[in-house]
């Protein structure tokens, strides 16, 4: 089963911390997002594969904008 990361809110990605193929864990940081000066993490919601992902380093982004996608067992 796959799961969509999109983005709460606009801003600009500050790091990617996994790439295409990675193993993650629940609650492992996937990227930082920077909004309004501020640092936004977003965690793997469960463990999984990471499939896909469509953000890179310095992008600006969008709300909802689709950021990864995370395979689960």
């Amino acid at each position: 089963m796959a799961t969509e990361i999109k983005l709460e809110t606009g801003g600009s990605v500050w790091k990617v911390l996994v790439e295409t193929g990675e193993e993650v864990k629940a609650g492992q940081m996937l990227f930082i997002l920077e909004v309004m000066k501020m640092e936004v993490p977003y965690e793997a919601p469960a463990a999984g594969k990471v499939s896909a992902v469509f953000i890179t380093e310095g992008d600006v982004v969008e709300e909802d904008q689709l950021a990864l996608t995370l395979d689960q067992d």
